[in-house]
């Protein structure tokens, strides 16, 4: 069975963000993700994650100016001064939270870019990851680029998978992986059982995060996608990554797991009938 993990950036905002530590291990979950860590002294957040239980999974390493709308700075040519200092403090708060996962988003791109353009920034993008992939082995953490959808975060320069596991193989870097997010890629390209299918036993892929499509809620029957099958193929396919709960409660979060307990309960019900069986 899949291992979740809460993203308490957008799950538990009923509560102040220190106390949805608390609230996701009430509600069994054993690893969280988020955003960004770097408000609040990483002493802090690993006594939280050790008083309830819980393992780090996942953060972002520091974006630019997120409230001025930036998204990352790893593909923009003549930031790679500020690229590296982030990687350097992600790496630190990474040691100090136990997180083996940093993910690096690669920033927005000109509307009408020229070809030139793009290849700066592609090549800028490369040289960067490199870099940082070369610092992250060195303290046993991976890297994780995603590729985010044109309709949420126009302008985002990776969004389809292709594009990202190209990145990933010219590389090279057994650290550098892909984290895909099944929310962006059904809304970019669909066709999600082949694309877990082709690219979860190849090993380029470090996490997975799921959301309902088209609103971003709950991952339940209310949304588009099959998510008991999707994470069926998961579960089949035996990827042992976490996967990322990083969606908008309708309502409340907790009274929004009916999903979860329905997901966990079937999968018992597997388990039982087939040692029955074996019996």
């Amino acid at each position: 069975m899949p291992r979740f993990a809460a993203n308490l950036s957008m799950m538990y905002t009923e509560h102040p963000f220190l106390d949805r530590f608390a609230a996701a291990a009430a509600d069994g979950f054993q690893g969280v993700e988020y955003l960004f860590p770097y408000d609040h002294d990483p002493a802090e957040l690993r006594r939280l994650l050790d008083e309830h239980g819980l393992r780090q999974v996942l953060f972002n390493a520091p974006p630019g100016d997120w409230e001025a709308g930036e998204r990352g700075l790893a593909s923009l040519p003549g930031r790679e001064a500020e690229v590296r200092d982030g990687i350097d403090k992600a790496l630190e708060y990474a040691a100090a939270l136990g997180c083996r996962q940093v993910h690096v988003m690669a920033g927005l791109v000109p509307q009408h870019a020229t070809a030139a353009e793009h290849d700066a920034h592609q090549a800028t993008y490369l040289g960067n990851l490199a870099w940082a992939a070369e610092r992250a082995a060195a303290v046993d953490v991976d890297l994780l680029i995603e590729p985010i959808n044109t309709r949420d975060m126009p302008g985002y320069f990776l969004n389809r998978q292709a594009e990202a596991h190209a990145v990933v193989r010219e590389l090279g870097a057994p650290n550098l992986k892909v984290q895909l997010d099944l929310y962006h890629c059904q809304i970019v390209e669909g066709d999600l059982t082949a694309t877990l299918r082709r690219d979860l036993p190849t090993g380029r892929v470090g996490h997975l995060q799921i959301a309902g499509v088209p609103d971003r809620h709950e991952p339940d029957a209310a949304n588009e996608l099959n998510f008991r099958h999707l994470l069926g193929v998961v579960d089949v396919l035996g990827f042992d990554g976490w996967v990322g709960c990083e969606y908008r409660p309708r309502a409340g979060t907790s009274e929004g797991l009916g999903w979860l307990e329905q997901y966990r309960a079937a999968d018992v019900n597997v388990n039982v009938n087939h040692r029955g069986a074996e019996a």
